[in-house]
């Protein structure tokens, strides 16, 4: 008995999936055709994303003006701050819609990182209007760079740059506009560093998670591919073993298998049904001559022209197939014995009238037909084509090249 396991009782284990490196810094492939495959694979989701995210983002930035009017007044500060809340939030609600329609990272990555370097800049800008509302800003500005890592769809070398140019801008516009200690602008450091390392590093494992989840995604999609160009071969392979089973290699008729199995189910048809049902066998005369004298190949080449004749000859609804040596069988549902006898009168005729080859020219093609029919419930096909295969031998026990029908005291009830 074959050893159905493997390597200590293990089943073998499918093959391991392709494994696509990662950068350790980016989080991207270092293979480019791979990385411009995710970015184009990720397109549909990154625009809708970076289209609602930037503009809940923007929405966001604008309503902070009621704090401005809050904390200053009315004043030429409050104008100036109002005037830079619009210019951002109209800028980064005109980017989001054209990010909407036309963003990816494959061909625009210039556009998704616009946005930030607005948002940032207006960010700044906040201290040199409002530095005395520092301790507020310290906290917004931590919120927007965890923002700008975690929530704005973007590649991590854009946004480490964007958030460095907005934690950097912000510690400046502090010490020189909100004139702070330098132990506040220490702690102040110390908390952007803490803010960039810790969104850096999520999103850092953030963009290796997704790429390995779409790396196993397309060796997924592959194998799925390679099983149903399987199971299509597979199919294939079965409909030609089915044909081969079904048909004789020769002369393209049912097999005997196939022709019993058939003419079984019109028989039981034409049972429940009441029906007429009529069956023939078929020999060619002198076959055996044939053989003897001009060879099997010539015996074949007869077998296969009168196959093809008897097939012309017979009716859309009737079943031809090979019985055997250079007998063919005939079923015939829903046809009585007299119109049976026509159309074996027919198809005799039609093999008689084929033409020979040029070694055969001296001996003329005939056939002898035995024909039998039943009308009983309780009757089977076997019996049915003994009665046929009678009538045969009574026609070629006659003079061969006839058709004989069976004796009505030989016919089943």
């Amino acid at each position: 008995m074959a050893q159905s396991v493997q390597d200590g009782g293990q089943w073998p284990l499918s093959p391991p999936v392709k494994e696509y490196p990662l950068h350790w810094l980016t989080g991207q492939f270092h293979d480019p055709g791979k990385e411009a495959m995710y970015r184009r694979d990720s397109e549909p989701r990154i625009r809708a994303e970076s289209c609602l995210t930037l503009s809940v983002a923007a929405l966001i930035f604008g309503m902070f003006a009621i704090s401005d009017y809050y904390y200053i007044g009315l004043s030429t500060e409050l104008y100036l701050l109002l005037g830079m809340r619009a210019l951002v939030v109209i800028a980064c609600l005109a980017l989001a819609f054209v990010i909407g329609q036309r963003g990816g990272y494959s061909r625009q990555t210039w556009l998704h990182a616009l946005p930030l370097w607005i948002l940032a800049t207006g960010i700044i800008l906040i201290i040199p209007l409002r530095p005395d509302s520092l301790s507020t800003q310290v906290t917004s500005l931590v919120v927007a760079i965890m923002a700008f890592y975690l929530l704005i769809p973007n590649l991590l070398p854009v946004v480490a740059i964007a958030s460095l140019y907005l934690s950097v801008g912000f510690l400046v516009a502090a010490v020189m506009a909100a004139d702070i200690s330098a132990v506040v602008a220490l702690r102040l450091l110390l908390l952007l560093v803490m803010a960039n390392a810790v969104g850096f590093f999520a999103l850092l494992r953030l963009e290796k998670l997704q790429r390995k989840q779409f790396a196993l995604l397309q060796e997924e999609r592959i194998q799925n591919h390679q099983l149903s160009e399987e199971i299509a071969h597979r199919k294939s392979l079965e409909k030609q073993l089915r044909m081969v089973a079904e048909r004789d290699a020769l002369t393209g008729l049912a097999s005997r298998i196939h022709f019993m199995q058939r003419a079984q189910e019109l028989l039981l048809q034409a049972q429940h049904d009441n029906t007429p049902f009529s069956l023939f066998m078929i020999d060619v005369d002198h076959f055996k001559a044939i053989n003897d004298t001009w060879g099997h190949s010539q015996g074949d080449r007869v077998l296969t022209a009168i196959a093809k004749t008897c097939m012309q000859s017979l009716r859309a609804g009737d079943v031809i197939g090979r019985f055997g040596g250079e007998e063919f069988i005939v079923a015939l549902p829903n046809t009585p014995l007299e119109e049976a006898r026509r159309v074996a009168e027919r198809l005799k005729k039609a093999v008689a009238e084929l033409p020979v080859t040029e070694a055969m020219t001296e001996h003329r093609l005939t056939v002898t037909i035995g024909i039998a029919g039943e009308l009983d419930a309780a009757s089977d096909l076997p019996a049915l084509i003994r009665q046929a295969d009678q009538a045969l031998y009574a026609g070629k026990h006659g003079g061969r090249n006839r058709v004989e029908t069976s004796p009505a005291e030989n016919r089943l009830p």
